[in-house]
Formats: structure tokens, C-alpha cells, sequence
């Protein structure tokens, strides 16, 4: 029993070390991203300048569990604090499903439609079917927002959410691939930011993630 304990410990220690290592990267944003921007995603009078925006590049796990290559659009304050929190996701092994540039900014016809994990976006924060809400530029819109598979966890108002997909998902008891678990949430409390699923009242946003309020 000793020896085929080891051999199974020899055997997971090598298969952890054959895993590519996790790699980060954060630039300005180049040109032509910027340009893709404009109009759609960004228009003069946003709260934050399009030279104050970085390019996050992370390795990730997709949800085929092969390791692969995302990006977001983030706040230039944040960039740096994020390479070390999709480290600890990187780590955890947790599972990211849509994280392509493509994905969130591309022409309409090719973005996946639902379950896009993505940051930056020019717009109001949504208010709450439940009746709340401010009006107030929303988190996205300074870059310093992160919503993470939005089918695996979703935003529920008054207890509902209008996603069929994500029905399964309201019973936050059960681990499944994708959903937020305590260590994702630790690893954004590390660098200040809060949970969307610890608001309090009817309404949850489980995948959001931000610096401050919504």
C-alpha cells in the first residue's frame, strides 16, 4: 500500500510539473484595440480616458481543461494587483470559458452571445428588477470590474434570473466547472475588491467582481 501510495503521489507531482506555467502580461492597449473601442464601447465623456485602460494577457484553464490564453480590458491601478489574482485561478484550476478579445469586442456576429467573462465596458450600472439602483456609472466603465462566466453565475434580481442556462446554477450549494468558489472570491479580496454574491437583499450579481460598489 506504501509503495502504490507513492507511485501516486510521484505521478501527480509530475503531471502538476508538466503543466505549462502560468504566464501574465499587462501593455497599454495597442491601436488598433483602441480603435475597436470607439463608438461601441467607449465614446468621448466616459469616465475614464482610453490611455488609462491596460491590456490584461493571462493563461487560464479553458473549460475542455486545457490550458489557454484570455484577455480583458482593465484599469491601469488594477492591472498589475489582477496578474496576481488569475494566478491563484490559474492554480485553483478554475475554469473560464470565454475570455477572448474577440469574445467581448468583436464584430457582433462572431462574440459567443452569453457566458463571456469580461471588464471594460462604457455604461451605466444596471439597476435591479427588484426597483434599486443609481444611475451611477457602473464599475465596468473605470475598467475596474471583472465579470467571470456569467452562465455558471449569474445576476439574480428578486431571487430570478432571465437566463434559462443558468437556472441549475441558482443552488450555489453544488461545485460545478465555472462557478465562483471561496478561493476565487479570497483572491479579489486580496487586492480590495468585493463580491457581487455577498450583497446583501434580493439582489445577486455572483459573477461580478469590483473595486468598489457595483
Amino acid at each position: 500500500m506504501a509503495l502504490g501510495l507513492t507511485v501516486g503521489l510521484v505521478a501527480a507531482g509530475a503531471a502538476r510539473a508538466a503543466e505549462p506555467p502560468y504566464l501574465s502580461t499587462v501593455r497599454p492597449l495597442p491601436a488598433g484595440l483602441a480603435e475597436r473601442l470607439e463608438g461601441e464601447f467607449w465614446h468621448p465623456g466616459c469616465p475614464v480616458a482610453l490611455s488609462e485602460l491596460r491590456l490584461l494577457t493571462v493563461r487560464h484553464w479553458g473549460f475542455d481543461g486545457a490550458v489557454t490564453t484570455g484577455q480583458l480590458v482593465v484599469g491601469r491601478e488594477y492591472a498589475n494587483a489582477l496578474r496576481g489574482v488569475f494566478r491563484v485561478l490559474y492554480d485553483e484550476g478554475v475554469r473560464i470559458r470565454h475570455m477572448r478579445l474577440v469574445d467581448m469586442y468583436g464584430p457582433a456576429a462572431a462574440r459567443p452571445g452569453r457566458d463571456v467573462s469580461g471588464s471594460f465596458e462604457c455604461r451605466r450600472a444596471v439597476p435591479s428588477p427588484c426597483g434599486s439602483g443609481s444611475g451611477n456609472w457602473s464599475n465596468h466603465a473605470y475598467g475596474r470590474a471583472i465579470d467571470l462566466n456569467p452562465v455558471e453565475n449569474p445576476y439574480v434580481g428578486c431571487g430570478r434570473t432571465r437566463e434559462a442556462a443558468s437556472r441549475p446554477y441558482l443552488d450555489r450549494s453544488k461545485a460545478r466547472p465555472g462557478m465562483v468558489t471561496p478561493a476565487v472570491v479570497r483572491a479579489f479580496a486580496a487586492i480590495g475588491w468585493g463580491w457581487g454574491g455577498g450583497w446583501t437583499g434580493d439582489t445577486k450579481d455572483y459573477m461580478h467582481f469590483s473595486a468598489t460598489g457595483r
